[in-house]
């Protein structure tokens, strides 16, 4: 799997929220002044020869949908994020967010009764 590009990826979070969507449709979800209809349409067509998003054609129209989860992709991203940065260890990642975004006891408390219940 390849990292999007930040256009992308912007599509992406539409088509995932959506399921499905014609090129007008991503469109309309973009705050204004709204990307270009030949834009959206160019990086929609990247996505899918990259394998990320696949179409349904309806005479010259084509109404796309992604190939790859939401949850894929946010585990490849978390992954090369934790192996970049983090030297591939969670223990300091999970210390880097806790001092830098303040994490309380409660908050810290249901992390730990979610990794508990996973290990179970």
């Amino acid at each position: 799997m390849r990292e999007l590009t930040k256009a992308e990826e912007q599509i992406m979070q539409v088509l995932w929220q959506k399921e499905e969507a014609f090129v007008k449709e991503i469109i309309a979800e973009f705050p204004v002044p709204k990307p270009a209809y030949s834009t959206v349409s160019t990086i929609v067509r990247i996505l899918e020869t990259k394998g990320f998003v696949g179409h349904k054609a309806y005479g010259p129209t084509h109404q796309y949908h992604p190939l790859i989860s939401k949850d894929k992709y946010s585990h490849f991203t978390m992954k090369k994020m934790l192996n970049n940065y983090f030297d591939g260890s969670l223990k300091k990642m999970v210390s880097f967010f806790s001092n830098k975004e303040k994490i309380d006891l409660a908050e810290m408390e249901e992390i730990l009764k979610i990794m508990e219940k996973q290990n179970k």
